[in-house]
């Protein structure tokens, strides 16, 4: 195999053998929550216990398994307490199928056309050596991250809180690719094709756009590394687009074309499909569905826990770190408080050093819960603009989730 080709091969064989191992050890925990269950207080501490299998997928750690077709690879809590989440713990999110296994990167051109005066097809090498690299910290993030935990429950993948990672990616501004393919004055937006492919000749081509001056402002960028590597195959190898601050809806991986266009693009990606109630909070009622709709887009104001974690059972009388995160679009976390009585209560939790305006923000703070019993903790974010997490939330697609959020910690 040429040493320029990346490459693997799954089969559902690999992933049956995969699983079980993940879940011996889930179920182990399962059985072990169970003994202790007759002298829980609140139900919500049981049943917030994560026993969801585990599988190993080529260049992955084992993550939990949503789906093997296509793959939806949840990131494990425990790796969110990293400030950078390993490539190979990284969620990965892909709608079709037929997801690209194999990519030649001496055959693999990134294709700017449409309006434009010249138009390029641009090599790997091209792009590392021809034009200026940048790097930049950023979340990607799962508009549905967080869907599972809504109530009433809505269909689709049943994220948690590990549809995100926080990642340095390394390309190039999307504003250089587009000055030097010579956009038109008449150019009104920019859309955005990768390598993965309908299983149907009648399904929509998954194909992305963004405004002509979102795309020029000199933050977009196509990453060809992340944390210093080149990109996992499952999550966008060779090059992807990075929407800092935006959901990954956008973050088109395995990019493989780039049109600049004179009208909107109307296909079923940007006319039907990602869209929330036109309001704050994207909320709507389950009986009674919004009628104004928009296009997923930036980030809300979101923070949550990531130790202890669900089910974990900590001492009584003693003092315990209490950490997590928390994000928003990019005008920054201002603050973030810490409530151990289910919200009667708020101090501020401390806040980690600032590794950029699209990155998470660690938070901790120490808590010593006086005497033993189940106690419910909760998590409320405000960034710079004064915007704070919201009381509730529900809308029918599970999106952008930016509740208060909170955990039932059980001290012995």
């Amino acid at each position: 195999m040429p040493t320029n080709t990346k490459h693997f091969e799954f089969h559902r064989r690999d992933l049956l053998k995969a699983v079980p191992l993940g879940v011996v050890g889930l179920f182990q925990a399962c059985r072990t929550a169970k003994a202790d269950r007759s002298e829980v207080a609140d139900d919500d501490w049981f049943s917030s216990t994560d026993l969801r299998p585990l599988a190993r997928f080529p260049e992955k750690a084992p993550m939990i398994l949503l789906t093997d077709r296509p793959p939806l690879l949840e990131t494990p809590l425990h790796y969110l307490r990293e400030d950078f989440t390993p490539n190979e713990a990284f969620f990965v999110r892909w709608h079709f199928a037929g997801i690209p296994t194999e990519v030649n990167t001496a055959e693999w051109r990134l294709g700017v056309t449409g309006s434009v005066n010249r138009p390029l097809q641009l090599s790997l090498d091209d792009l590392r050596h021809r034009f200026e690299a940048v790097s930049l910290v950023a979340v990607s993030q799962c508009v549905g991250n967080s869907r599972g935990l809504f109530d009433p429950r809505v269909p689709g993948a049943q994220w948690r809180h590990g549809a995100m990672g926080n990642a340095r990616w390394t390309g190039v501004r999307l504003k250089e690719i587009l000055d030097r393919a010579g956009v038109r004055a008449r150019s009104v937006e920019v859309a955005f094709r990768g390598l993965d492919e309908p299983p149907l000749s009648a399904s929509p081509a998954i194909e992305r756009s963004l405004t002509l001056d979102h795309s020029r402002d000199g933050e977009v960028m196509v990453a060809y590394e992340m944390n210093g590597q080149p990109l996992p195959l499952l999550n966008g190898f060779p090059v992807r687009l990075v929407v800092p601050g935006w959901y990954a809806t956008y973050w088109i991986k395995s990019l493989s074309h780039i049109t600049a266009r004179d009208t909107p693009l109307q296909n079923f990606w940007m006319k039907t499909a990602y869209h929330m109630p036109n309001n704050p909070g994207a909320n709507e009622q389950p009986d009674h569905p919004a009628q104004d709709t928009i296009p997923i887009n930036k980030f809300e104001v979101h923070s949550i826990f990531v130790s202890p974690e669900p089910g974990e059972v900590i001492a009584a009388g003693k003092p315990r770190e209490v950490q997590g995160l928390a994000m928003d679009s990019g005008a920054g976390i201002q603050q973030v408080e810490f409530s151990s009585d289910g919200g009667r209560s708020w101090r501020d939790a401390a806040l980690d050093p600032d590794l950029g305006r699209y990155s998470w923000r660690r938070w901790r703070t120490t808590w010593r819960p006086p005497v033993r019993g189940v106690y419910r903790c909760m998590v409320r974010a405000t960034n710079k603009a004064g915007v704070s997490q919201l009381q509730s939330q529900w809308n029918r697609g599970g999106y952008q989730r930016s509740l208060i959020e909170h955990m039932d910690v059980r001290a012995i």
